[in-house]
C-alpha cells in the first residue's frame, strides 16, 4: 500500500499538522509513504508563466502544462501521485475553503495532458482505483458548521475540492471532521477540546487501516450525462450542484 499525506498549515505545532503526522505513522504501518508538507517545503502555489521560461503576455495554463516540461518541484508531486494507492489530504477551512496552498497545489500539479485531458477524465480518469481522504479542521463547531448551520455544511463547502479528484477518477471517501479547533478556549473547555482531538489521533490508525471500507462521496456516472454533458432527466442527484432536468 502507497500512500501519499498531503498537508498544509503553516504553523508545524498546529492540530493539522499533528493530525497529518498520525497519518503518516498509520499509513506507515500499512506500506510505503511519502509526504508533502507544502509550507514545510516552501511550494509555490502560484502557477504562471516563470515556471516555463514564458513571458505572461499571451500565457495559457494548459497548453504550457502539455507542451513544457514541469518545473522539478512539480514534477516531483506529481511523481508522487502517480505512485500513491492512496492519498490523505490535510488541511483546515478558511475563508470557506482549503488554504491558498492547498488550491494552488491542485493548480500547478494536476498538469494537462499527464494528469488529465478531454479523453481521460471522470470515469476515464488516470486515477481510476486511486482512494482520497480529506481531513478537514474547522474554527467554528459542529452545528454552526453542520447542515443546519450559520456558516454552512462544511461536507458541501468540500464540493469543489472532490470534483477536482473525482476529474481525475479517484475515489473520495467521505471526509472527516474536527470542528470547533480555534485558539480561544480556555479552562474547562480547552481541556475538553484537548481531550476531543487527542481520541481524533488515536483513532486514525484505525481509520487508514479501514479506508477501503469507508464510504464513499457519490457522483453521478459519464453515462448518466447527454451529448452535451447535462444531467439526464430522471438520474439520481447526489448534490446540489448538479440537478436533474425535468
Amino acid at each position: 500500500m502507497n500512500t501519499l499525506v498531503v498537508w498544509a498549515h503553516p504553523n508545524p505545532d498546529s492540530f493539522t499538522a499533528d493530525w497529518a503526522r498520525a497519518s503518516v505513522a498509520a499509513a506507515g504501518r500499512l506500506g510505503e509513504v511519502r509526504t508533502s508538507d507544502l509550507y514545510g517545503m516552501g511550494f509555490d502555489p502560484v502557477e504562471g508563466a516563470r515556471h516555463f521560461g514564458r513571458e505572461a503576455t499571451g500565457f495559457d495554463p494548459l497548453k504550457a502544462q502539455e507542451e513544457g516540461a514541469a518545473a522539478p518541484d512539480v514534477a516531483q508531486e506529481i511523481e508522487k501521485l502517480e505512485w500513491a494507492d492512496q492519498v490523505i489530504f490535510h488541511f483546515p477551512l478558511w475563508w470557506f475553503a482549503p488554504p491558498a496552498m492547498m488550491k494552488g497545489w491542485f493548480d500547478r500539479v494536476l498538469v494537462h495532458g499527464r494528469t488529465h485531458d478531454v479523453d481521460n477524465r471522470f470515469d476515464a480518469g488516470r486515477f481510476r482505483g486511486v482512494r482520497a481522504l480529506f481531513c478537514v479542521s474547522t474554527g467554528a463547531g459542529e452545528d454552526e458548521a453542520g447542515p443546519h448551520g450559520k456558516e454552512g455544511d462544511a461536507r458541501l463547502l468540500l464540493w469543489p475540492t472532490a470534483m477536482t479528484l473525482r476529474y481525475l477518477g479517484m475515489t473520495i471517501h467521505e471526509p472527516v471532521f474536527a470542528k470547533g479547533v480555534h485558539g480561544y478556549h480556555e479552562g474547562p473547555a480547552r481541556a475538553a477540546l484537548d481531550a476531543r482531538l487527542t481520541a481524533l489521533l488515536d483513532a486514525q490508525g484505525d481509520l487508514i487501516a479501514t479506508l477501503p471500507q469507508r464510504p464513499a462521496l457519490p457522483f453521478n456516472a459519464d453515462s448518466e450525462f447527454d451529448d452535451q454533458g447535462r444531467l439526464k432527466p430522471g438520474a439520481p442527484e447526489h448534490w446540489p450542484f448538479t440537478r436533474a432536468r425535468t
